[in-house]
């Protein structure tokens, strides 16, 4: 029986030698090149049990991976809708799209890791491009007829649906937009914005010269429609966004850290600080003496410790926040080369918020927006988004939160901390330490009024000495 294995190859060995033949063996350069085009990404199922609701669409599939789910077929004719406006509106025709966006078809199938075989090849290339520019035109619709105007697009677009168009229409302004907004945001359901770029450059007659211009608006529009107050894209990028998560993920990021990590990561000795310490929760810095403040501006990298205050940008946290954080901590997570910006940045909200009374005194300062209604709703909201991730150390924020353990660690500030929340949170205990204070001085200087002529009086000239003193002479 070993011999008859021996003399024949197993199947498995020859299975190897074939993938190694088709490029299984590749050298780092080819891999690299390979990793580098994937740029949407499924959730592990590890990941997805622990919040299932997530990373799911509720309302339209953008995309192949969740195409065809049941739950979202209601929205496949609205999508076809779209397409016939978009092309009546601009006067093109199916058979100009097309070709534009098979052009780059097979970029944009390498962007959709783990793609299944129903999808690839020349035989389904036909079901990939339908899903392509029904889904590509139905987003742009959507995001034209949300707002009027938006982004610099045509006004025209909300013109050719009625008024009472359930999902193009001010009805769909109030209750479907929503939805699809979420649903743009999730990790699973991204369309490339290469797509999007490729479809306005043929309704709009843009030459490829100008795709510059094109990209500019398409991913201006995109963020206007995700956020009002997202960050407008700058005209001229070193590296260009990959999908609507991505390009939100990097306006929620603009601009650089405010606090070099060496200027951080070290006390007053010049010595470097423990970084595995944990930083206090908000009441606790607060009652150290640590002050909290609105920063200037809303990115995420706005956050800075100097002279004893903690500044923080401006979170709005409602219905959505869990979705969308969790959607970028996946992408974060999954996609190579991407950093950890968002995920360090919920660690250091973690670990500041531990109660209702962190939630509450964050509140007061202008740093968080609850549109929850509870405190204690919020508290539980991000101690639950960093359950089982990973995170590294020697981030911007480990230096901030170094800083913050050193000024902790002084008593003079926990002194003067306690002085303060005690004598000074109210006007009744400011004037009862007043009072104190010039009680005290007035008993003071009663003192010393008391015994100093006492002591000035056997001293100087013509003074006389207590010793001095002789009985009176008798009568």
């Amino acid at each position: 029986m070993a011999a008859s294995v021996d003399g024949k190859k197993r199947a498995w060995v020859a299975d190897l030698e074939r993938g190694l033949a088709g490029g299984g063996g590749a050298d780092a350069r080819t891999e690299f090149a390979l990793w580098a085009r994937h740029s949407v990404h499924r959730v592990p199922a590890a990941v997805r049990e622990l919040h299932p609701h997530a990373y799911r669409p509720q309302v339209v599939s953008l995309g192949p991976f969740h195409h065809g789910d049941e739950r979202l077929l209601p929205m496949e004719r609205h999508k076809r809708r779209a397409v016939a406006h978009l092309l009546r509106r601009s006067g093109r025709t199916a058979g100009e799209l097309v070709p534009a966006v098979e052009a780059v078809a097979p970029q944009l199938e390498d962007a959709y890791q783990d793609l299944g075989d129903e999808w690839r090849g020349e035989q389904n290339r036909e079901r990939f491009l339908e899903v392509m520019v029904t889904d590509g035109c139905f987003l742009l619709e959507m995001m034209r007829t949300a707002k009027r105007g938006g982004g610099g697009m045509p006004d025209e677009a909300s013109s050719v649906y009625a008024p009472n168009d359930p999902v193009f229409g001010r009805h769909g302004a109030l209750y479907v937009v929503p939805y699809v907004r979420r649903d743009m945001l999730i990790v699973e359901n991204q369309l490339p914005l290469l797509l999007l770029h490729k479809l306005v450059a043929v309704e709009s007659g843009r030459v490829p010269d100008d795709m510059g211009q094109v990209e500019y608006q398409v991913n201006k529009m995109v963020l206007r429609f995700i956020s009002p107050s997202c960050n407008s894209p700058p005209p001229a990028k070193e590296r260009s966004e990959l999908h609507p998560l991505d390009l939100f993920r990097r306006s929620l990021l603009s601009g650089p850290y405010q606090r070099t990590r060496a200027a951080a990561a070290r006390d007053a000795d010049g010595h470097d600080e423990d970084a595995s310490d944990i930083i206090r929760s908000a009441t606790e810095l607060y009652e150290a003496g640590v002050q909290f403040r609105r920063s200037k501006t809303t990115s995420l990298h706005d956050v800075a410790f100097r002279r004893g205050v903690l500044s923080l940008p401006l979170l709005v946290v409602d219905d959505s926040t869990e979705y969308t954080l969790l959607n970028l901590m996946a992408f974060e997570r999954l996609h190579a080369g991407a950093g950890n910006d968002v995920t360090s940045y919920v660690f250091f909200m973690d670990n500041l918020i531990d109660s209702a009374r962190d939630v509450a005194l964050l509140t007061s300062k202008g740093i968080i927006q609850n549109a929850v209604g509870s405190d204690k709703a919020v508290a539980a909201l991000f101690n639950g988004l960093s359950r089982d991730v990973p995170l590294g150390t020697g981030g911007e924020l480990d230096a901030v939160q170094r800083a913050v353990n050193t000024y902790c660690r002084k008593p003079c500030h926990v002194w003067r901390a306690n002085l303060v929340h005690t004598y000074f949170r109210s006007p009744w205990a400011f004037m009862s330490l007043a009072a104190a204070v010039f009680l005290l001085a007035l008993t003071v200087t009663q003192t010393v009024y008391t015994v100093l002529p006492f002591y000035k009086g056997g001293s100087g000239a013509g003074g006389t000495s207590p010793s001095s003193y002789a009985a009176p002479a008798p009568r």
